[in-house]
């Protein structure tokens, strides 16, 4: 039953999703993909998945113990964090602390957790804003 209410929700997600990307303005230069294909894209996954999820639903799901949801609840709350901190910090340092709390959090020691925030936020920085030229959230460095 349980995942019976995830895909659902999975799919009522979906929905919301694809409504607030069909009110994306265009901007002034709109290239031939437009700003809407990609998160069009992640809809679709989202309804699939969950479409899955609602239709072939596991007979015995396994729940986590109290000190497991605790960590899922702390993670989505990280996830949150970032999302404000993108416009006050900027992209580069909300990214490596981000990507460094949840890598520790998944098992790695905390100088490899810090060293992989690191490298994932210059190398996504030096892909999507110096290689393809989109914007991402500058700081107050600047980047």
């Amino acid at each position: 039953m349980s995942d019976r209410i995830f895909g659902l929700f999975g799919l009522v997600l979906a929905a919301f999703y694809f409504w607030a990307t069909s009110i994306i303005p265009d901007s002034f230069m709109v290239d031939v993909v437009g700003p809407r294909a990609f998160p069009y894209i992640v809809g679709t996954v989202l309804a699939i998945c969950s479409l899955y999820i609602l239709l072939r639903p596991d007979e015995e799901p396994d729940w986590p113990n109290l000190m497991n949801f605790f960590e899922i609840i702390f993670a989505t709350a990280v996830m949150f964090l970032y999302g404000w901190a993108l416009s006050k910090v900027g992209f580069v340092i909300a990214t490596i602390f981000a990507t460094a709390y949840l890598s520790w959090r998944l098992g790695t020691k905390p100088l490899s957790s810090l060293i992989t925030g690191v490298a994932t936020s210059a190398g996504i920085y030096l892909v999507f804003h110096l290689v393809l030229g989109l914007s991402l959230a500058k700081g107050p460095l600047g980047f």
